[in-house]
């Protein structure tokens, strides 16, 4: 398989300034698109969005592709976002130096822990389900997932930070991070986290999120990554309780919805890539 790392070798986006001092380099990138599209004299077809009977909302492309709006979900008790606190604090690694990243393994804020576990390519694209699945530029949108052996950095060990991290949508809609496949917790169906929000500016408390929402992984990845690597022993043993249609989170969306929050990945033990698509009605 195609080394994963590779794609990073020049796009290395670990910014040590922060979401704020990133915000002139971002700004004047977004305008150069913007100015390219507007003198090329490109144009999008748009199709007004639809709503279906369970009330998901769904949009269609002029080529007839379709796109679902991503149902809301709740942050859970581990966001680090300034939403809630830990130890009587509160707890925001958005504001932290080097948070917009493309690898997520790592910890910052000083810290040096390194996330174990197979590493995953998460592909996302980010589309405007009102305005025919048209891609969302210049997004800020936060990820956080446990790790390999299903616990949340700063909650559940507070000398790390990895595996949290803000990466900005392109003129395509899409954020690409390095991460690793997560493992689980009794009760929970291995799942990622995001926030996506306006911009990069809004980036820094998840009060201003746009949508809060959970991706579901695939079972049978997970049971390859979890049998590759013994940092997934825990995750294991936990996977084997639980089933989808029981997950407190996925098991009251509908069919689409599921289908929507299901990451479809490739690969195998050695690394995996994995892909989805946020559908957002802005």
């Amino acid at each position: 398989m195609r080394n994963l790392l590779d794609d990073d070798k020049d796009h290395d986006h670990a910014h040590p300034e922060g979401l704020r001092a990133d915000l002139p380099r971002l700004l004047l990138g977004r305008r150069a698109v913007l100015a390219g599209v507007v003198g090329s004299g490109a144009a999008l077809a748009l199709i007004g969005p639809r709503v279906l009977a369970q009330g998901v909302v769904t949009g269609a492309a002029a080529d007839g592709a379709v796109c679902v709006a991503q149902p809301a979900e709740m942050a859970g008790p581990f966001p680090a976002d300034g939403t809630n606190v830990r130890a009587g604090q509160v707890v925001n690694i958005l504001t932290e130096r080097g948070v917009i990243r493309e690898d997520i393994r790592s910890s910052i804020g000083g810290l040096r822990p390194v996330a174990a576990g197979v590493p995953m390519r998460l592909d996302l694209r980010l589309v405007d389900v009102r305005r025919g699945c048209a891609p969302l530029e210049g997004h800020a949108v936060y990820l956080w997932q446990c790790d390999a052996a299903g616990v949340y950095s700063i909650y559940g060990a507070a000398d790390r930070t990895y595996l949290r991290g803000v990466a900005i949508s392109d003129s395509g809609g899409r954020v690409r991070m390095l991460t690793v496949v997560p493992g689980t917790y009794p009760g929970r169906w291995p799942h990622l986290h995001f926030e996506v929000f306006a911009s990069a500016a809004a980036a820094v408390d998840g009060a201003a999120a746009l949508l809060t929402g959970q991706f579901a992984m695939p079972e049978e990845a997970c049971r390859v990554a979890y049998r590759a690597d013994p940092a997934y022993a825990a995750s294991r043993a936990a996977l084997d309780g639980v089933r989808l249609d029981r997950d407190g989170i996925f098991r009251n969306g509908t069919a689409a919805e599921r289908a929507a929050q299901m990451l479809r990945l490739t690969g195998d033990a050695s690394g995996f890539v994995a892909t989805g698509e946020v559908g957002l009605v802005v």
